[in-house]
């Protein structure tokens, strides 16, 4: 099982390509934003140590994870940003409310990446509970922000 490793961020044995010049626009959601908030400074770091200027880095924020997608496809059609992550954070209750928020957040992200031929990179968790998304947005798992930013890194630089 993939949560057994101590941190799932590492990303030591690969090189981070250099992104100076690129822009990238980060898209968070507010709901869990004390999840979601140690994400975005994960991504946003690991922009910046990537080469990435300050100014070419452009946080906005949506209500829920749901509305990640109309966010992304904002950015997207400024057509101005090299790639968009989608930060987010949805908890498991005690309705289908959780499959129905994932399952479209899933697919309306990649709708969005495929329809302006962009990588628009999925990071949201979804998880069981709130100590699994603590452990995952800085915690003992590491911090998927980090994998969002370099999985946008390694995207951009592929195209």
């Amino acid at each position: 099982m993939a949560s057994s490793l101590k941190n799932l961020s590492d990303h030591s044995h690969t090189a981070i390509p250099n992104s100076a010049g690129k822009r990238f626009g980060i898209v968070v959601s507010e709901w869990n934003i004390e999840i979601t908030g140690s994400l975005r400074d994960a991504a946003i770091k690991t922009l910046l140590e990537s080469g990435v200027h300050q100014n070419d880095i452009l946080v906005k924020y949506v209500p829920g994870s749901f509305e990640l997608t109309f966010g992304a496809q904002f950015l997207c059609e400024d057509n101005s940003f090299d790639s968009i992550i989608c930060l987010g954070c949805v908890i498991q209750g005690e309705t289908r409310h959780f499959d129905f928020i994932c399952d479209a957040v899933a697919n309306g992200i990649t709708n969005v990446s495929l329809k302006y031929n962009k990588p628009v990179i999925f990071g949201v968790l979804t998880t069981n509970t709130l100590q699994q998304a603590q452990d995952r947005s800085g915690g003992k798992h590491g911090n998927k922000g980090i994998e969002a930013a370099f999985t946008a890194i390694k995207m951009v630089a592929l195209k």
